[in-house]
């Protein structure tokens, strides 16, 4: 398993407003944009930053929601997503848009960067400013992102060494972070498997994505009581990880209506984990809170990884 990269400095970009982001963050997940859209993020902001002259490497990041309003009706059983009626076509027919649920972020980013330009406090508020200023002009997870109203301290941009982390933890809160949990996957499978040798970690997958009930009856007695099994769990929720190759690597331009006809083409499938949404008063290390990629293209993988473990300390 790889690590994160090593941490030089944090890159802190507070409180963005972001509207109409992607709430549907893979076939089977909803109610928040997959970490995929923030790595993404990040190397075209790096790729920006570097067209603008700024000597920069974007290596991780990891994102705090300070708030969220999901696009969907109010109705109390059963929910649906608030679609756009889009305009028609020449012949007056619905166009032909596969429509995406929506969702309205507060969040902050924290970007783990490193550069030989930021020795001094003026190179780092330089850079700061620049790099903000191309994020402002950028879509983050398909939505646009909204100026501040108002123009609190709370709000500005900042360049920290990583050894400072809990000095910016007060900035991130409230709010919480999502931090991957392949370690409650891993024992709810140990769990599932004692009871039945033919589980799979798809069943423990599913176990872990819903609140299971069971009626407990005392021992010589019919009477007992429900009970469920998130107890002392924390807020687990199911999250893409990542993808993986279902065919080859086809030629630029030999696939028709590709997005992009001069990269190459691949035909891929979700990679599903855990994830945990943590206060990031409860991180110790920034490394715990970053996200970085684990590519593997010689087997096919795209992987996002967190390195965060409970109970455990980084050094």
């Amino acid at each position: 398993m790889s690590e994160c990269p090593e941490v030089e400095y944090l890159l802190v970009i507070p409180r963005l407003h972001v509207q109409n982001a992607n709430a549907i963050s893979s076939p089977q997940t909803h109610g928040f944009p997959s970490m995929t859209a923030f790595l993404g993020l990040m190397w075209a902001l790096e790729r920006k930053s570097q067209a603008n002259d700024l000597n920069l490497q974007f290596d991780s990041v990891g994102v705090v929601v300070h708030s969220h309003q999901e696009q969907i009706s109010d109705d109390y059983f059963a929910k649906s997503f608030r679609l756009t009626r889009n305009p028609v076509d020449r012949q007056g027919k619905t166009a032909a848009i596969v429509e995406e649920g929506r969702m309205h972020l507060e969040l902050s980013l924290v970007f783990a960067v490193h550069s030989d330009d930021l020795y001094s406090e003026g190179d780092k508020k330089k850079v700061v400013e620049k790099v903000n200023n191309l994020l402002q002009q950028m879509r983050i997870a398909g939505g646009s992102i909204i100026p501040a109203r108002t123009d609190s301290h709370n709000r500005h941009p900042f360049i920290v060494l990583a050894s400072d982390f809990n000095a910016i933890k007060p900035r991130l809160v409230p709010g919480f972070a999502l931090v991957e949990r392949q370690d409650a996957l891993d024992k709810r499978y140990e769990e599932l498997k004692k009871k039945n040798e033919k589980v799979t970690r798809l069943d423990a997958w599913l176990s872990l994505s819903r609140i299971n009930w069971q009626y407990v009856a005392e021992e010589g007695s019919e009477e007992g009581e429900w009970l469920h099994d998130r107890t002392g769990l924390g807020w687990l929720v199911p999250i893409p990880l990542g993808y993986g190759a279902l065919t080859e690597v086809q030629e630029p331009g030999s696939v028709v209506n590709a997005r992009d006809q001069n990269v190459p083409f691949c035909f891929v499938e979700s990679l599903y984990g855990i994830g945990e949404w943590i206060s990031p008063h409860r991180l110790n290390k920034a490394e715990q809170l970053l996200w970085y990629a684990d590519s593997k293209p010689e087997e096919g993988l795209y992987r996002c990884r967190n390195d965060y473990r409970p109970g455990v300390k980084i050094d």
